[in-house]
């Protein structure tokens, strides 16, 4: 019981690592804003990212591991990932944090739908009744007819559509290549999308004294966030470490309150707790189903 314990609270101080990281990337992103277009977050975020990268991979001799095996699929990642968090860092700017949060966390509904497409998975009865859930989580937090659907809201909702093709890609990569591998190459290729398409309009806005910090918070933030997440997830079972990040929501939703002003919206609470709900469901059904076979 008290091993247990030790478990849960582990996890719950790297998920609170994981809460302070999304959150300051997206405040640091939506002050960015003010100076430089997401693509040319994106291109600082990832020179942020090689410099981490290279360091851990240098520091743990595991050079050996970055390979070009599959280098098409990496790719392919890494334009969804691209694609998607440029839409995310759009989002950030444009409506209220909590409503982009709560739209992100919809990825996992779209891993259900699009994992029987793209990896053969069975999609099971409990499966698509948790994504009916967080499919009606979505609509009451786009409310479709209450209001005309934003830009903002729009590319909140794709971003996780993109976030969970990331995720179904990651899936397949780590069957032939390292986390190391994996990462270099994401960090690699994301610069050098970065750079073309922060160039297209002809001028790249250089970091200045009041956004390199920023910027750097940005590049760290998104990989110390997912460190926090697979530590958290090696520690404890999923059924432990969904719920704590959920609490990303109404954090983020007071930090929007006092820095920016923004409402507190009953619609968006309660959607993304429909959202939550489904995504629950799903994670303590496959638990169950993990428990109920033999070893």
């Amino acid at each position: 019981m008290n091993s247990n314990k030790m478990q849960i609270g582990k996890a719950a101080l790297w998920m609170t690592g994981a809460i302070a990281s999304f959150t300051s990337m997206a405040i640091a992103g939506r002050e960015l804003s003010v100076t430089h277009d997401t693509f040319e977050i994106m291109f600082y975020r990832s020179l942020v990212g090689i410099c981490v990268v290279a360091i851990v991979l240098s520091a743990s001799r595991k050079w050996h591991q970055v390979t070009t095996k599959r280098l098409g699929l990496h790719g392919i990642r890494n334009v969804l990932h691209f694609t998607g968090q440029n839409l995310w860092f759009y989002a950030v700017t444009v409506i209220p944090l909590a409503q982009v949060f709560a739209l992100e966390f919809t990825q996992p509904i779209w891993v259900i739908l699009l994992s029987p497409l793209l990896l053969h998975e069975r999609l099971t009865a409990l499966r698509l009744t948790a994504a009916l859930i967080g499919f009606a989580g979505i609509l009451i937090v786009a409310r479709p007819g209450a209001a005309t659907l934003s830009p903002g809201v729009i590319a909140a909702a794709a971003s996780a559509i993109f976030f969970a093709l990331t995720a179904i890609s990651t899936k397949s990569l780590t069957r032939i290549a390292s986390i190391g591998c994996i990462m270099f190459w994401l960090t690699l290729m994301q610069a050098g999308l970065g750079l073309v398409a922060s160039g297209l309009d002809g001028q790249i806005t250089l970091p200045t004294l009041t956004t390199a910090p920023l910027l750097l918070l940005v590049g760290l933030a998104g990989l110390l966030a997912h460190y926090c997440i697979t530590n958290a997830l090696a520690i404890a079972p999923a059924t432990v470490v969904v719920p704590f990040d959920f609490a990303r929501l109404p954090t983020i939703a007071i930090l929007g309150m006092v820095l920016y002003h923004e409402p507190l919206d009953h619609w968006t609470l309660l959607g993304a707790a429909v959202i939550f709900a489904g995504i629950f469901l799903n994670v303590w059904s496959e638990n169950r189903s993990n428990s109920a076979t033999p070893a």
